[in-house]
């Protein structure tokens, strides 16, 4: 299952990413690789090292803050920081993979991979190709969204990027570690979610959707790992 965020970065944080992306520099993405997906990768990355790097993620991780949206989706509790990727016809394309189970943060502390991120940051419009691709189980999701959308889904799902054969095309990504580990029960918290929210849209603050609220807060209690 997952999720689209449409518009979580506005107009201004593009441009001033976009900025920051077109003065940086770029190393292989075969550095950040797993034993695994090293043989399947041929992307770009952003070069940790410069200070672009530490601008670009504070600007994500403001627009991912400010969002209630993603804050609902993914009850996040750590997130590994966001870096930016590449796409072009010279380096185009990631092979079919799975990400890697936990990360090591900088400041040394793990984040168990829950749940993925991509941020898109080109226009459909600006390269052809790079369809991200997500199998689940019996199902293939071939995903290619706006400039500012963000993409969620489980992070144990088999997926790829496809090759870029014309423009660029580039993102952020990264994992989050939710307070609640299944999937099957953070999928309820936000179906229940979501459902209080319209019924408070359709009939504002009852009896009824504040006892739903108590109960979505009860199960959250039970399941979530701080």
């Amino acid at each position: 299952m997952y999720q689209v965020l449409p518009q979580l970065l506005d107009k201004q944080s593009l441009k001033q990413l976009d900025l920051l992306i077109q003065k940086s520099s770029w190393e292989s993405g075969r550095g950040s690789a797993g034993d695994q997906a090293i043989l399947v990768k041929n992307n770009l990355q952003l070069q940790k090292s410069q200070a672009s790097f530490q601008l670009i993620h504070e600007i994500l991780l403001e627009a991912l803050q400010a969002s209630e949206a993603f804050l609902s989706l993914t009850l996040a509790h750590k997130i590994y920081p966001p870096t930016i990727n590449r796409y072009s016809p010279e380096h185009p394309e990631y092979g079919a993979h799975y990400d890697n189970s936990v990360r090591l943060r900088s400041d040394g502390q793990r984040v168990r991979a829950d749940l993925s991120c991509t941020v898109f940051l080109s226009d459909p419009s600006e390269y052809e190709g790079g369809e991200l691709i997500i199998h689940e189980q019996s199902a293939r999701h071939t995903i290619r969204l706006e400039a500012g959308s963000a993409l969620i889904y489980p992070a144990d799902c088999l997926h790829q990027v496809t090759a870029v054969t014309k423009g660029v095309r580039t993102a952020a990504f990264f994992w989050i570690q939710s307070m609640v580990r299944q999937h099957s029960q953070r999928n309820l918290l936000i179906q229940l979610d979501q459902n209080i929210q319209d019924l408070r849209n359709t009939l504002g603050n009852t009896q009824q959707t504040l006892g739903l609220t108590g109960v979505y807060h009860q199960l959250l209690r039970q399941w979530a790992e701080i």
